[in-house]
């Protein structure tokens, strides 16, 4: 078992809980969708997960050690991180940021070597955009850089990765493809860990699915179970309808006309 979390509670400034006792297991393999409306915890739970939330209630073990007792460089050797949006503004070329992903093996006042150019380089190559390498990040549209941010995420090879709301800001085509990476990196055997506002994301992998409301409590299911008119009213508060479709062979949810 990856992480396991036992009675996880959170809130900000000692007000109302964000997250409220929650009890998560992540295992090798595993691919989960996270949903829930915004401000209801998502991303508090991953920072929580990360180490970045330190001063939570309740248990988190990663790799049967808890958290807070591991240092920065132990988790990053096992946990891979993708935000929603990367703030650089200074034109690194495109290997020099996913040279980053390294910092905890490189350290503080080392340079790359050639095995360290060479991870990044075949981190590149594995997401299919290797002919990115000297191109300025700061030139990039959103989805390259969301493309070149995977990789600088893998280029550790850690066990798991964290993907927070991946697809947001993208055009279709860009969801489309970066969809389509994390299925590949998910039956590459990386378990993954994605938020979305969109059900239709885990119905589409038939993934396991975590439903949060606004009380900051979860369900944990799979999704063609748990994601239900009844449990999407409850988590968003709309009507939303659930179709199946045969050409799809897969149930759709979508808004009632308006």
């Amino acid at each position: 078992m990856l992480y396991e979390v036992k009675d996880l509670s959170f809130s900000y400034n000692g007000k109302r809980n964000i997250l409220n006792k929650l009890n998560l297991s992540i295992n090798d393999g595993d691919l989960i969708c996270v949903l829930g409306k915004n401000g209801v915890g998502k991303t508090t739970l991953f920072n929580c997960l990360l180490g970045i939330l330190n001063n939570y209630q309740g248990q988190i073990l990663l790799n049967s050690k808890e958290l807070k007792s591991l240092q920065e460089t132990d988790i990053a050797k096992l946990v891979g991180y993708v935000p929603q949006s990367s703030s650089v503004n200074f034109a690194y070329t495109v290997l020099d940021y996913v040279l980053m992903g390294l910092a905890s093996q490189i350290g503080l006042f080392s340079k790359p070597n050639n095995t360290h150019i060479q991870k990044a380089l075949d981190a590149l190559k594995s997401m299919g955009i290797l002919d990115y390498k000297d191109r300025l990040y700061t030139e990039l549209s959103g989805g390259e850089k969301q493309q070149v941010t995977i990789a600088r995420a893998i280029v550790g090879q850690p066990k798991i990765l964290f993907f927070d709301e991946p697809t947001a800001h993208l055009d279709y085509a860009n969801q489309t493809k970066v969809l389509k990476v994390i299925r590949d990196l998910s039956l590459k055997g990386y378990a993954i860990v994605f938020s979305s506002h969109d059900p239709n994301q885990a119905l589409m992998f038939d993934c396991e699915a975590v439903l949060f409301d606004s009380q900051g409590c979860i369900e944990k299911g799979r999704a063609n179970d748990l994601i239900t008119e009844e449990n999407l009213k409850k988590v968003y508060g709309s009507d939303l309808v659930i179709t199946y479709v045969e050409e799809l062979q897969r149930k759709i949810c979508s808004y009632k006309s308006i």
